[in-house]
């Protein structure tokens, strides 16, 4: 063991990667339907790891920091932007409310109990489940006029106020959002959930090489024997009223196989491919006449592929409307996802540029719909470096620029500026999606592993300090923390509700969005049984993430008046 000790203590990347493995192994552990995630998983590694004395140069978990908030704003840059427009209001004033509420919350507390600005800011961080205030409130510690032991004191103690109220306020909030969110706003959630369900694409596998058997969309073969039909064109059949859509993809006529023109007569006899959904196939098939076996016609190319809508035109339009549009024909939506959030498929939902389209249809109808919708999204493997880097650099020069307010200088810091610059590139990408791609593999190790990382290190860091601190102040932090945590939620409920007048699963979206917690997302829309609450999440978790960022130099400026 002492010669594992020395290794750490003389190579401290192996301590490094030590604590990824075990924060990992630490993070993937269930207590029933409870996991402390990997991110605490990693901080208790580097604790308990740092017990060993390992020094860490301060500029690598800065690296990591940068390029991890970076991409948070690259993620959530569409979104973020899309939240100043006037549509966006509602979601934007509850998400304000919600953020100045937990400011003020940790702000009063931590003067109240006579809190130092380390615990406080650990106290902001865990509460509200915003990890990046560790590293915008260290950076901002760092820069206030105090010896360097007692800075460092400081900045030891955020990590300690983090765990214990991360743990409380996370492990609170996915409880309280879909069990007592809705009780505030009486009603029943899963009966609102029922009511606003709408037919969704269904799953997707999410493991690479797993499909499911069961197909969202479908092309077979029926020989026309419908007497309706006869001496018809496609045109005058598919505009014929239906329930739902589906299209002639090709036709065989006396032995011959006919492309789909809108003057093509279908007579008795032809035998016709269809494509509509699934359910479509087995409930109304036989209007047309008998299935039938024909490879041949049925050999029609068809493609699934990933368009980022840039079209201005069909910003904010719903989806029903791109469905009328002539560059649909025969192009269906299997997936829609926004800011990597899986949104509802349903009439009423509207687009917003920067959104990801799924389409499946004959290769040449979905070429020629990407073309009017935005960029096709093809997947590879490479980031454009030259578009990250930059940004970074960029941010930083931003960043480092500062205001004197009360004597106290105020800054974004290099690393508040990357996450601004993410913001603005993300935008860009969205808008001119002809650059600056980052494949989803890179974002999860520039987000995820960034993050983790930055947290391991500062584990790492604290750790001989970290008991002690833990048993000063660790009791209160439990109370702190959970009254800290439920208080803006419970304030964010009631003014969307019956101030703002929004939708109820809006609401405990949005609040889920504004506290940036993922998980009270998903609590949410299991008890629902609805995806609708996440229409409500992605311009709050945008515009939540700017502002629980931003409070770490803040609430370090106030707690120093």
């Amino acid at each position: 063991m002492s010669y594992v000790a020395n290794a750490l203590r003389e190579n401290p990347e192996l301590a490094i990667f030590l604590t990824i493995a075990i924060g990992f192994l630490i993070g993937r552990l269930k207590f029933g339907s409870f996991s402390l995630g990997i991110v605490v998983g990693c901080l208790l590694a580097g604790v308990l790891i740092g017990q060993l004395d390992i020094k860490v140069s301060p500029l690598v978990k800065t690296i990591f920091f940068d390029l991890f908030l970076f991409t948070t704003g690259y993620k959530v840059g569409p979104q973020f932007f899309r939240g100043l427009k006037r549509d966006a209001f509602p979601q934007m004033a509850l998400t304000v409310l919600l953020c100045v509420t937990c400011l003020l919350t940790a702000l009063g507390f931590a003067k109240l109990l006579n809190y130092d600005i380390g615990t406080a800011a650990g106290l902001l961080a865990g509460a509200f489940s915003e990890s990046t205030v560790i590293g915008t409130a260290g950076e901002a510690i760092q820069r206030l006029d105090l010896p360097q032991a007692e800075r460092t004191a400081l900045i030891n103690n955020i990590p300690v106020a983090y765990a214990v109220t991360y743990l409380v306020g996370t492990a609170s909030l996915v409880w309280f959002l879909p069990k007592i969110g809705p009780k505030l706003m009486g009603i029943d959630l899963k009966e609102a959930g029922a009511k606003a369900r709408s037919q969704s694409g269904g799953a997707v596998a999410e493991v690479e090489g797993v499909v499911s058997a069961a197909r969202l969309f479908d092309v077979r073969a029926y020989r026309v024997a419908n007497a309706q039909l006869f001496g018809r064109t496609i045109a005058e059949i598919e505009a014929l009223p239906k329930a739902a859509r589906a299209y002639v993809l090709r036709v065989r006529s006396g032995g011959s196989l006919l492309e789909p023109t809108p003057d093509l007569v279908i007579r008795e006899g032809d035998i016709v491919a269809v494509m509509t959904r699934q359910e479509v196939h087995a409930d109304r098939g036989d209007v047309i006449g008998p299935e039938v076996s024909d490879p041949a016609l049925l050999e029609i190319p068809i493609e699934s592929l990933d368009v980022v809508l840039t079209n201005r035109s069909l910003d904010g339009r719903s989806l029903a409307d791109l469905a009328k549009g002539e560059f649909a024909r025969g192009v269906f939506l299997s997936r829609f996802t926004r800011s990597g959030i899986p949104m509802p498929i349903a009439t009423e939902s509207r687009v917003n540029r920067g959104d990801v389209l799924s389409l499946v249809g004959p290769q040449s109808q979905v070429e020629k719909a990407a073309e009017e919708i935005g960029y096709p999204d093809r997947r590879t493997s490479a980031t454009d470096m030259v578009f990250v880097g930059l940004g970074i650099f960029l941010g930083g020069l931003v960043g480092l620029l500062s205001v004197v307010v009360g004597g106290v200088p105020l800054t974004l810091t290099a690393s508040g500026g990357a996450l601004i610059m993410g913001l603005v590139f993300g935008w860009l990408r969205s808008v001119y999606p002809y650059f600056g791609r980052i494949p989803e593999p890179a974002i999860w190790i520039f987000d995820t592993v960034g993050l983790c990382m930055f947290i391991g290190i500062v584990g790492l860091g604290a750790g001989p300090s970290f008991v002690s601190g833990l048993k000063t102040t660790g009791l209160s932090l439990v109370v702190v923390g959970l009254i800290s945590a439920l208080l803006p939620h419970t304030l964010g409920i009631l003014f969307g509700r019956y101030v703002l007048k929004m939708d109820p699963l809006i609401v405990l979206g949005a609040c889920a969005g504004a506290g940036t917690i993922t998980a009270a997302l998903r609590a949410v829309q299991d008890e629902a049984q609805s995806s609708i609450p996440a229409l409500g999440y992605t311009v709050p978790y945008a515009i939540g993430n700017i502002l629980l960022t931003a409070w770490g130099p803040v609430l370090v400026a106030l707690m120093s008046i």
